[in-house]
C-alpha cells in the first residue's frame, strides 16, 4: 500500500488571500484523486501544520517570549507544535495501519483552526 502525503497549510478565509482559494482547491483535488487511486493500494492526505518551530517561526525579528505570547493567546494547547509531531502524523498514515484512510484534510495544529472543515 503506498500513500501520498501533501503539507497545504489552511484554506481558512481569514483575510483576502487568493492562496486559500489554491489551497481549497488542493484539498478537492486531493479529495477526488484519492478515490481515482485508491484501487491501486494508494492513499493520499493533505496535511495542515499549525505553528510548527521551524526556522521559518524562529525569523529574527520574533523573539522566544513573543512567540510564547502568540501561542497563549492564540492556539488552544498554548503551544507551538514541533516537527516531530508532523512526522508522527506522517509516519502513521504511511503505516498500514491507516490503511482505510485516505482523501482527508489533517490539521495538526493545537486547535489553531477556528473552522470546522
Amino acid at each position: 500500500m503506498g500513500a501520498c502525503h501533501q503539507p497545504t497549510g489552511t484554506s481558512e478565509p481569514l483575510t483576502l488571500n487568493v492562496a486559500n482559494s489554491a489551497k481549497a482547491a488542493v484539498h478537492a483535488w486531493s479529495k477526488g484523486l484519492s478515490r481515482d487511486v485508491g484501487k491501486y493500494g494508494i492513499t493520499l492526505h493533505c496535511i495542515q501544520p499549525g505553528r510548527i518551530m521551524s526556522r521559518a517561526n524562529r525569523w529574527p525579528r520574533s523573539t522566544e517570549e513573543a512567540r510564547r505570547e502568540f501561542a497563549q493567546r492564540e492556539i488552544p494547547v498554548a503551544v507551538s507544535g514541533n516537527p516531530e509531531e508532523l512526522a508522527d502524523i506522517v509516519t502513521f498514515l504511511a503505516s498500514p495501519r491507516a490503511n482505510y484512510m485516505t482523501g482527508t484534510v489533517i490539521p495538526v495544529d493545537g486547535g489553531i483552526k477556528r473552522y470546522a472543515h
